[in-house]
């Protein structure tokens, strides 16, 4: 079951779902937007862009050692600041993190949530791609979210830090749980080390 926005904030009093920093205003305001939709909330891109490197190495899911460590070992690290936003090349892909952190803690359950990030459909009908095939925010996790971000427009898109990016679908989970982390848990880093 998909938590409506009124439930999302019920959550959010209870514990079961921590967002920090909160998205605020709960409810509309004049003058100022409001970060939850009917079942979403809104999440917003945080200060780090990870570019990964040209390069003769390859992706091989068979080796050993995490992809996270490969990942930033073939990669460059870009602060963004409020007046330097990153320039998003045509084709250009990227990595970077939701401004917030994400908790779904399971002590507070059954039952209990887990979530999905998905895009925002204003940015995708420009072309920009900011979650690729793996939506799924697990009971238990405790991070930011990394965001797989490509621009496949036919212009260049400006990324600003603190921009909404991206958005936040929070369901029930039935029945009880066998914990089993993935190997981002506890991620600091957009390539998902800690």
């Amino acid at each position: 079951m998909i938590l409506s926005n009124l439930e999302i904030h019920k959550a959010l009093d209870e514990g079961r779902l921590v967002i920090k920093p909160e998205p605020l205003p709960r409810k509309p305001t004049i003058g100022q937007d409001c970060p939850y939709d009917t079942h979403t909330v809104d999440l917003r891109l945080g200060n780090i862009i990870t570019v990964p490197k040209s390069g003769s190495y390859a992706y091989d899911y068979m080796s050993k050692g995490k992809v996270a460590d490969l990942i930033s070992k073939n990669s460059e690290k870009i602060t963004l600041t409020q007046s330097q936003p990153y320039h998003l090349k045509m084709g250009e892909f990227v990595l970077s993190q939701t401004l917030e952190t994400i908790e779904l803690p399971t002590d507070k359950g059954p039952p209990y949530l887990a979530a999905r990030i998905e895009g925002k459909s204003s940015w995708a009908r420009c072309g920009l791609l900011v979650h690729l095939t793996a939506p799924t925010v697990h009971p238990q996790w405790s991070g930011p979210l990394t965001l797989e971000i490509i621009n496949l427009g036919k212009t260049p898109f400006l990324l600003h830090t603190g921009m909404p990016i991206a958005q936040l679908i929070v369901e029930e989970v039935k029945g009880d749980i066998e914990p089993n982390p993935s190997q981002f848990h506890g991620q600091s880093t957009p390539e998902g080390t800690t």
